[in-house]
């Protein structure tokens, strides 16, 4: 309740998530309990018939009705180890199906080119088969498989009562008039509506392109435009008309700027599409079973309030506005830094740039004063830097030598480094606004190219 995205989504009363929370659970009791009673009606024994009544007398103060802790966690417990061993079952039943394939295969094949039916390798894939058929009959003695329907039912009759006393002492009655819909001047919430998992897919949408903004897929923008609610789509229009007007951003800067809510946005989302997946049969139940003795992670225990499930829909469309605009800039950096750069504006010369030129300036004037009559001696790198400064005068004309910077493109990426009559200094980049940066180290900006 304290998360910064149920905070910013949902609601900051934290009696209003308790409600919210309360509510959640109760209906979950009543899914749960709907099975239970469908389950009592196959049994043998009529007393386990019509369980909807007695579960509808629990509010009331009948202590037979009372179930204590210690006995009702010994129960859970004893299902939950039964369970397991249903889910190994299922598991060995699928490995046993493929053995009795691998040997009649084997079979066949040797009766085709008439080979003995002892070989060593149809002796090997019969002890196997038979070490895995008693496997499954083991498990199936551990298993659900061999339980009695009345047996199981009476454990789970005693579990309904025992959560249907622990909510009403955690929550008391709240929730009670959410469960029973009265929910008409709450906000419209995602889950209701039946949007929360469109929602989610447009925020890992967004997210998946502001992490690798130069490798996009062509249609992955429109596909996110189209997406888009009308409320955001028409309040995107008018705001990216004033972006003009704003000062422009670098491309950490607006990567920056995003992280700040996709942080804890994205989390809800995915706990969104991990809510939404569900155990279609008993085979998918069985393969996302936990490895016998382990605890259940708490990921896979999610409650609605970690998901879009009772998110606000117009704070969602703002987030989701802000996000969609950042994204919009970012795009268009990208494309800035793919399609060339600003040319730098012209700096003051340096000091050392000064100096240098000005000596090169009177080798220059001896040296041509004297209609080459003689040279001065200078050494062979003071040679090459004077040759390679005439080049440059001759290729640029009116610029100041100590200010000409040299331009060198590296795997698409501009970078602008000093001439040596400037000195030494160590290349650097260009930001999004033309001026010089300091090298950055940006783990981001390095896997999508632009580092």
């Amino acid at each position: 309740m304290h998360s910064q995205g149920v905070q910013n989504l949902v609601s900051k009363d934290m009696r209003e998530l308790q409600s919210i929370a309360a509510a959640d659970k109760r209906e979950e009791l009543d899914l749960f309990s709907r099975e239970v009673i469908r389950f009592g009606n196959l049994c043998k024994d009529p007393q386990w018939h019509n369980l909807g009544r007695y579960f509808s007398r629990l509010d009331s103060d009948d202590p037979s009705h009372i179930q204590l802790r210690s006995e009702a966690e010994m129960t859970m417990q004893e299902l939950a180890t039964i369970a397991q061993h249903t889910a190994e079952l299922y598991h060995e039943f699928s490995a046993l199906d493929r053995f009795e394939q691998d040997y009649r295969r084997k079979l066949e094949e040797a009766r085709a080119l008439h080979l003995p039916l002892r070989g060593e390798s149809i002796t090997m894939l019969q002890s196997e088969l038979k070490q895995q058929r008693k496997l499954v009959r083991s498990l199936k003695k551990k298993s659900l498989w061999a339980k009695n329907l009345d047996e199981i039912v009476e454990k789970l009759v005693d579990i309904v009562t025992y959560i249907h006393q622990a909510i009403s002492e955690a929550f008391g009655d709240n929730g009670v008039t959410l469960v029973r819909g009265e929910q008409s001047k709450n906000p419209q919430r995602l889950g209701t509506a039946g949007l929360a998992l469109h929602y989610a897919n447009m925020i890992n949408q967004i997210d998946n392109i502001a992490s690798r903004p130069t490798s996009l897929p062509p249609n992955t923008r429109d596909n996110l435009y189209h997406g888009l609610p009308d409320s955001v789509k028409k309040a995107l229009r008018s705001r990216l008309q004033t972006l003009d007007a704003k000062e422009e951003l670098m491309v950490s800067q607006v990567k920056a700027e995003m992280e700040k809510t996709l942080h804890w946005l994205v989390p809800v989302a995915s706990n969104t599409n991990k809510a939404h997946q569900g155990f279609g049969w008993v085979g998918e139940w069985a393969n996302s079973s936990t490895e016998f003795g382990k605890s259940t992670p708490s990921e896979s225990n999610l409650i609605r309030l970690q998901t879009l499930y009772h998110a606000d829909k117009q704070k969602t469309d703002a987030y989701i506005l802000e996000l969609v605009t950042w994204l919009h800039q970012l795009i268009n950096l990208v494309r800035h830094c793919d399609h060339g750069l600003k040319p730098l504006p012209i700096r003051s010369p340096t000091r050392r740039g000064l100096d240098l030129h000005s000596k090169m300036q009177r080798m220059l004037s001896v040296d041509y004063s004297t209609n080459k009559s003689r040279r001065i001696q200078l050494s062979e790198e003071d040679q090459n830097l004077l040759d390679d400064v005439i080049g440059r005068m001759k290729r640029v004309p009116g610029i100041s030598k100590s200010q000409e910077f040299a331009m060198s493109k590296k795997e698409g990426t501009r970078t602008w480094a000093l001439s040596k009559s400037t000195g030494s200094s160590p290349p650097r980049e260009l930001n999004a606004r033309g001026n010089l940066d300091q090298p950055r180290a940006n783990s981001l900006d390095i896997m999508d190219g632009l580092g």
